[in-house]
């Protein structure tokens, strides 16, 4: 494999500044909305705010790739005297939880960086961030080519290792057969 120059953009977060508004939540959802901005469902939206007031603790986090299998991380982590399970600092919609997942269809979610029609200069979120706790950054790096599978092999991977292989054919094979 040859090494290319890659666009990688991120979203920083700075947890000092965050307050727990939630308005990155509300944004997402309403620009994922179909049609767009008709609905505000947090459970649709790309990023995440893990929530524990009593404790002060708000974790802005993204939705980043899917994962096919559950992780061994399971550690605390106490940072400026503020206690952190290891799956809240993790971006990946995986079987062992509910996170990032779309709610009808299971289906995981991964954040796109607002690049949906119409293109966003900056991911809302970060647009919309009151206390300027999100930051947009661009950098270029140079990784591995690779193949990339399209937007329906992701899903039908999904949909095979939540119901199996033959649940899916079955339903594509029923659902051909309407048309």
């Amino acid at each position: 494999m040859s090494k290319v120059k890659k666009k990688v953009k991120t979203i920083k977060i700075d947890l000092d500044k965050c307050n727990g508004c939630r308005a990155c939540e509300v944004v997402c959802s309403a620009f994922h909305a179909n049609p767009k901005y008709s609905s505000n469902n947090p459970a649709r939206s790309r990023i995440r705010l893990i929530r524990e007031p009593l404790k002060d603790v708000y974790l802005p986090v993204y939705a980043g790739e899917y994962a096919k299998a559950e992780c061994m991380g399971r550690g605390k982590y106490v940072i400026d005297g503020k206690e952190y399970d290891e799956c809240d600092f993790c971006r990946a919609s995986c079987p062992s939880r509910d996170v990032f997942k779309e709610p009808d269809s299971g289906l995981p979610l991964k954040c796109d960086m607002c690049e949906d029609d119409p293109p966003q200069e900056k991911p809302l979120c970060v647009q919309w961030c009151l206390n300027d706790a999100l930051t947009y950054e661009e950098r270029e790096e140079e990784v591995e080519e690779e193949v990339k599978l399209e937007d329906v092999e992701i899903g039908l991977e999904s949909l095979v290792d939540k119901h199996g292989l033959q649940k899916v054919i079955d339903t594509v094979t029923r659902m051909a057969k309407k048309e």
